[in-house]
């Protein structure tokens, strides 16, 4: 396949808003960062340019955009949801915002969004549990 090609942008440099994001560069976007990033760079770079456009509009903060992320990707039961969720937390969402996401998520997908997103507040939680250990 190649290695990465994209004389513009290094792949630390593109890891590093996810490791800020999440504290980490996902496999999924990693492997996206590798296979795209060899075979057609200028896509890869496209896909960033929009993915940052839209991810941190002026009129909200980064918390704000990652708990409506959450929201979003728990109503299709996303496993995406947990980086988002992730991302939410670092950037100060509480417990109980993050609950008050999934019960509207509740209202709208009904328990199985619900079980899905306390399974994944538990796994956040441990997560950072075992990050502070």
């Amino acid at each position: 396949m190649g290695s990465y090609a994209d004389k513009s942008v290094s792949l630390e440099k593109r890891a590093a808003i996810y490791e800020e994001l999440v504290g980490f560069l996902p496999p999924r976007i990693e492997a996206r960062m590798l296979v795209t990033g060899a075979l057609d760079p200028k896509m890869l770079g496209l896909q960033e340019q929009m993915r940052e456009h839209g991810m941190y509009p002026s009129c909200f903060d980064v918390k704000t955009s990652q708990l409506m992320l959450f929201g979003m990707l728990l109503m299709d039961l996303s496993d995406a949801a947990v980086l988002h969720g992730i991302a939410a937390r670092k950037a100060g969402a509480t417990w109980e915002e993050m609950q008050a996401v999934i019960n509207l998520c509740f209202l709208f997908r009904g328990l199985s969004a619900a079980n899905r997103g306390a399974e994944v507040l538990a796994n956040i939680c441990d997560r950072e549990s075992k990050a502070t250990s």
